[in-house]
């Protein structure tokens, strides 16, 4: 339910520089069964730097990486003790944005950054990632259940991109 792949990185360390945003999870549901488990209500998952901001030049091939349609980009900022527990995306609001009339046409790839680190985990679909390189990406459909973590001493650095595409 998912691919991998690696593109050559051409970003440098502009990402660090930045502004992000406090990120809020928008699932009720999900953050209702994580609470019942025992994980700590939280203010953010992370740091985003998304579509509402104006992208960056360095940003554009961001945009055209993975072809199909309706393609969002956003930056994403796991500092220490950031997780987001095992769930599936609803894509709610590029949804109603795009119009998107059959949810699985929708794609999201995680683009990694920066060179993992230590205590820096992904995990799609019950494979975990770690020791990854910067430039390396795995590609999901639609309500793959996946899980982001940084229990590491280092933020961990990401771009995410949502598109549509008719397999």
């Amino acid at each position: 339910m998912f691919k991998t792949g690696l593109i050559k990185p051409f970003w440098g360390d502009k990402h660090t520089l930045l502004t992000y945003r406090d990120a809020q999870f928008n699932n009720p549901k999900d953050l209702a069964l994580w609470k019942s488990l025992g994980y700590s209500e939280r203010e953010s998952v992370g740091g985003i730097y998304d579509m509402k901001n104006v992208m960056p030049d360095w940003a554009e091939p961001f945009f055209t990486l993975f072809g199909g349609t309706h393609i969002g980009v956003n930056f994403l900022k796991m500092r220490t003790g950031d997780l987001l527990p095992r769930h599936s995306d609803s894509y709610k609001t590029y949804i109603n944005v795009h119009n998107i009339t059959d949810p699985t046409t929708i794609y999201r790839a995680i683009v990694f950054l920066e060179d993992w680190k230590s205590g820096h985990i992904l995990e799609v679909d019950d494979t975990p990632f770690t020791k990854w390189s910067a430039g390396d990406y795995v590609i999901w459909q639609y309500d793959t259940p996946h899980l982001a973590a940084n229990i590491g001493l280092e933020p961990r650095y990401t771009a995410q991109i949502t598109f549509t595409k008719n397999v």
